[in-house]
């Protein structure tokens, strides 16, 4: 199964690259590096914080053919290597973006300092659901899945609280390709590593939101359990108060979350 071709936005200031830690966020189906621009704002001063879009989503080109999850994990080891050939990095995705972090924790737990998987699960819905999303968008574009998608994504009174924000999101998802976005719920479907969880080794929190009906608390404990029963380190967060974009909604918790995680992913390796 071909990788499909990636491209990334730098979130943090402009600079070289290679003096501050390198951080690599991913995104949930639909959006863009858009998600992750006020985490970075808060983050960018002492990480190197580069964002990868989804084919066919943001600056990424559309993809020509189908691929999996594992696929889209070995497109991110590739960018990374052609911006920081061989450069070791924290990762931090949500949704797709987080099961592709799961993807690199088993794959390339290697290149990974530490792993944030957020809004995500080792399995999520059923492949039934998600072929039939497909089915639907390739049919008629991503413009229909613009309210369902504004129901799951946001928790109650945030389109009202932050309307640029969240209209900046849902025009992510409106200007995906369908065809890209139909290979991405195929890959969803096709997605299930609850039985490969105990060979992540890497330093990893699992962030959730109290009110994601998508990816749930209890999927987040599951991800968490799975590492520490193959001996790794995890550690499961719910967040109150939000639902599935947690960089959107909580910008500030998830930013604290993600440096303690860093920080401690850092002294432990100097420590070695």
């Amino acid at each position: 199964m071909a990788k499909p071709a990636l491209k990334a936005a730098l979130l943090s200031p402009q600079r070289s690259l290679g003096d501050h830690p390198l951080l690599v966020v991913g995104p949930s189906l639909g959006t863009s590096s858009i998600l992750w621009n006020r985490v970075a704002s808060l983050l960018g001063n002492d990480y190197d914080v580069v964002a990868w879009d989804l084919p066919g989503h943001g600056v990424s080109p559309a993809a020509t053919e189908t691929f999996d999850v594992a696929a889209l994990a070995g497109a991110v080891v590739d960018l990374v290597d052609s911006i920081a050939p061989g450069e070791d990095f924290h990762y931090a995705g949500v949704s797709l973006g987080g099961a592709v972090g799961l993807q690199l924790g088993i794959k390339h737990g290697e290149r990974l300092k530490s792993l944030s998987v957020q809004n995500s699960g080792a399995k999520i819905s059923t492949p039934e659901a998600w072929l039939e999303r497909a089915e639907t968008v390739r049919a008629q574009g991503t413009p229909v899945m613009i309210q369902g998608s504004a129901q799951r994504w946001f928790a109650p009174g945030f389109m009202e609280r932050e309307p640029e924000f969240s209209s900046r999101l849902l025009h992510s998802l409106r200007d995906a390709d369908r065809f890209s976005y139909a290979f991405c719920c195929e890959a969803l479907a096709a997605f299930d590593v609850r039985q490969e969880l105990g060979s992540i080794q890497v330093p990893t929190q699992v962030i959730a939101g109290a009110l994601d009906g998508v990816a749930t608390p209890a999927m987040a404990e599951e991800v968490a359990t799975g590492i520490t029963a193959g001996g790794g380190t995890a550690t499961a967060v719910t967040v109150e108060g939000i639902s599935h974009l947690a960089p959107a909604e909580a910008p500030g918790h998830v930013a604290d979350l993600m440096r303690s995680l860093m920080a401690w992913a850092e002294s432990r390796a100097a420590a070695k």
